[in-house]
Parts: C-alpha cells; sequence; structure tokens
C-alpha cells in the first residue's frame, strides 16, 4: 500500500496545487502538474494524492487530464504510455479519452475528448470512480460556496437571506451531502474495493446533483446565467454524474448485486 502524507506536507501542497489550478487550466495545468511531480505523487502516495488533486480540481473549476493517469497506474501501466482506455459512459456506451485529439472540446465539463467505442472492454473502475468522486465532491463544495456567498450578502426584508429557515435548510441539505459522500469516499476499501468504489462514486453523483438543485435556489435568477459561476459548476457535475455510471445506475446496479448474493458486506467499522 503507498504511504500517505502527513497534515504538513498535503497543507503546503493544496496550498500550491491551489494557487497552480487557480492560475492555469488545460494542457497548461497538465504541464504544470508534471512538473510538479504528478507521476512521482500517483506512484508514491495515491491514497492522498488522488483525493486532493481530484477535490481541487472540482473546487477551482479548473480541468487536467489526470484521470487517465490513474487508470494507467491502476492497470500498471506508465504515465504518458501511448495507449488508447476505453471507459464505459452513461448508458453502458464505451468511449476513448485521447489527451493528444485535436478534437474540440468544452472545457468546463473536464476538457477530455471522447471517441465511441465497442463495448466489453475489460478496464479496473475502482480507482477512476474514486477520482471522478472527489472530483464531484470538489464541485458540490464550490457551489455550495458561491451559494453561502450569496446568501450571506443578498438582503431581502432588511436581512440577509441567510436568515430565512428555507435557504438555511437548504445549504444545511447540501454541506450533509457533501460531508456524507466525503465519509464514503474516504473508507479503506481493501475487502470488496470494487463495490466501496461503486457506492462512493454514486454518493458523491447524488451530492453533486443535491449541491446543483439547492444552491440554484438558492442563488436564483442570477444562478441561470452565464455570467455566474454556478453553471460553470453544474455543468461538470452533470456531466460527471454520468461519468462511469450515474448515481442512479451505480445504486439500481449494487442493489442487484447484493440481491443476487444474499448478503450485504461489512463495508465500515463504526
Amino acid at each position: 500500500m503507498a504511504p500517505q502524507m502527513d497534515d504538513a506536507a498535503l497543507d503546503m501542497l493544496e496550498a500550491s496545487l491551489r494557487k497552480t489550478m487557480l492560475a492555469v487550466s488545460g494542457p497548461d495545468l497538465d504541464a504544470a502538474l508534471t512538473e510538479m511531480g504528478w507521476a512521482e505523487m500517483l506512484s508514491d502516495a495515491a491514497e492522498s494524492a488522488v483525493p486532493l488533486v481530484f477535490r481541487l480540481l472540482g473546487e477551482t473549476g479548473s480541468h487536467a487530464s489526470v484521470l487517465v493517469d490513474v487508470v494507467l497506474h491502476a492497470t500498471g501501466n506508465t504515465i504518458g504510455d501511448t495507449v488508447e482506455l476505453p471507459l464505459p459512459y452513461a448508458g453502458n456506451a464505451w468511449v476513448v479519452w485521447d489527451r493528444i485529439s485535436p478534437q474540440s472540446v468544452d472545457p468546463t465539463l473536464g476538457g477530455l475528448p471522447l471517441r465511441r467505442e465497442e463495448e466489453g472492454y475489460p478496464i479496473r473502475l475502482a480507482e477512476a470512480r474514486v477520482a471522478v468522486g472527489w472530483w464531484l465532491v470538489g464541485s458540490a463544495r464550490a457551489m455550495l460556496n458561491l451559494a453561502r456567498r450569496h446568501a450571506l450578502d443578498r438582503v431581502q426584508f432588511g436581512k440577509p437571506i441567510a436568515s430565512f429557515q428555507a435557504v438555511r435548510h437548504r445549504l444545511a441539505e447540501t454541506l450533509v451531502a457533501i460531508e456524507g459522500a466525503e465519509a464514503t469516499l474516504s473508507l479503506p476499501g481493501v475487502d470488496n474495493p470494487d463495490l466501496t468504489a461503486l457506492l462512493a462514486k454514486a454518493a458523491a453523483g447524488k451530492a453533486a446533483l443535491t449541491a446543483a438543485r439547492n444552491c440554484q435556489q438558492v442563488l436564483g435568477g442570477i444562478g441561470f446565467t452565464e455570467e455566474h459561476d454556478l453553471q460553470l459548476h453544474v455543468k461538470r457535475a452533470l456531466v460527471l454524474d454520468g461519468l462511469l455510471g450515474s448515481s442512479r445506475e451505480l445504486t439500481r446496479r449494487a442493489g442487484a448485486g447484493l440481491r443476487a448474493r444474499g448478503s450485504a458486506p461489512r463495508l465500515a467499522h463504526l
């Protein structure tokens, strides 16, 4: 098992990554992460680096092609290998993510060109699902922060709307969903890695969709405009939820598997 970074090292790395992601995105961020030692982080401390990097991608709204690297690492390949990686998308179709493809992409959706491929390509999905889950959690936190700031600044009837019970309930529901998803993503998953990752991805997708719905309501009309940053995170959440199975699809799949098995394994010791 790869070692985890200590708290001091993680704090320093987070500050550096956040500053970098707020400054550059896309191919420039790919290059910056390479210079910062992303390959070494993934090889030597994946359990710490993957949650941090993908959560920050969500929080900052930046994008990089690092999910391909996670899958390469999980399948025993080396980062930078020129191999095509078909991965399942929503609706049981398959796609290939090509980091050097000249295809045009929408950078707000992650900057990942997609090409459909035939079904049936075997690949390990647990690590990729956990990474996408942290990306979703980061996006959800970004939306919550936008809504919270708006609720504190927006005044109606002589007081901030943050004091209104309906607004507080929506923000609280969102926070609970995010915290629950983070707790699920943090489960070890040693005994049942595929099931743990599947449920964690489902929880993260549900949390992001809950954040999108509630934060849109808190922001009101301004949240529908392209001038506001919320729409960027909503777009990303909708796409990432579908990637590697939506929260609804994965929940059904987990239930069907447990029903066929006839028992449920213990995933967490409380």
